[in-house]
């Protein structure tokens, strides 16, 4: 039985798992909820794909927490797809967790390894590695969100992308929902990723502002394009494209900004910020 260890607790987040429900409960009672939201499990099952930041916890776990509200309040998906940014450089171009477990402090949860082989068989450059998966914190800061509001129950498919281009990213969306759509799996996919990096906060707003609106308009070339343009040095355009084409094949035809943030909110260093935003993709 294979286990992916935690990688970054205890630096990116508590590694105590009290410790870590107690600051979990602390973001979302920033946002006004009295604490964890319970999900809603007569919800209309509306969001297909949410777009989450990756930072530590003290940094962008509010504006995450923002989207996780309503990804609580809108059911009970079966399993979730999370794309995360390569920052390690190590593996595959785009891999996939061999593990059947992925581990944090507050438990185990099941890797969905039936939906990871059917998404490789409609996207021939997914490769099940996980070297790519063992140091990288893209996907793994998003975990203790999904437990402590769905629990253990739910099952993950973690794949991390070390190529981001417009084109493949669109396909490996693709790639996902023709899987969902085989196995008749009810499944979100959770884009990770941080927007602009250590700029004025002046200059990240801007840049950010016009990455923002590309994804919100769903449009992956205008992404692209305002990344190379603008100099936007967000880190997860690929896995952002991939939930914008996953979210257009489920019928969505506009994101929404849940919240955007900087690490001043935190830091209150406004000359030297990271960007954070959080989205959500609704029927």
């Amino acid at each position: 039985m294979g286990v992916r260890r935690p990688a970054v607790a205890g630096s990116f987040y508590p590694s105590r798992s009290s410790e870590l429900i107690k600051m979990i409960e602390s973001l979302f009672r920033s946002l006004g909820s009295e604490g964890v939201p319970q999900p809603n499990s007569s919800g209309t099952r509306r969001i297909a794909s949410i777009v989450a930041p990756h930072a530590g916890y003290i940094y962008s776990g509010r504006t995450a927490a923002a989207a996780y509200s309503l990804l609580a309040n809108d059911g009970v998906p079966e399993s979730f797809v999370i794309l995360g940014p390569n920052h390690t450089g190590l593996g595959s171009a785009f891999a996939v967790t061999k593990s059947e477990y992925w581990e944090t402090p507050l438990g185990r949860l099941e890797v969905d390894s039936e939906l990871a082989e059917a998404i490789a068989s409609h996207f021939e450059e997914l490769y099940f590695d996980d070297l790519a998966h063992t140091w990288e914190h893209s996907i793994e800061v998003q975990l203790p969100f999904l437990q402590a509001i769905y629990g253990s129950e739910v099952r993950i498919v973690p794949i991390v992308m070390g190529i981001q281009e417009p084109e493949n990213s669109a396909e490996l969306g693709i790639a996902v929902a023709l899987a969902s759509e085989e196995l008749g799996r009810d499944v979100v996919v959770i884009a990770s990723s941080d927007m602009s990096h250590y700029v004025p906060e002046e200059e990240a707003v801007r840049r950010d502002s016009a990455a923002i609106e590309a994804i919100i308009s769903m449009d992956i070339s205008k992404l692209f394009r305002v990344i190379r343009e603008l100099d936007v040095s967000m880190c997860g355009p690929g896995p952002v494209s991939a939930a914008i084409s996953f979210a257009k094949s489920k019928g969505v035809e506009r994101g929404e900004l849940v919240r955007y943030s900087t690490s001043a909110e935190t830091s209150g260093d406004r000359s030297f910020v990271v960007g954070y935003a959080s989205v959500v993709f609704r029927r």
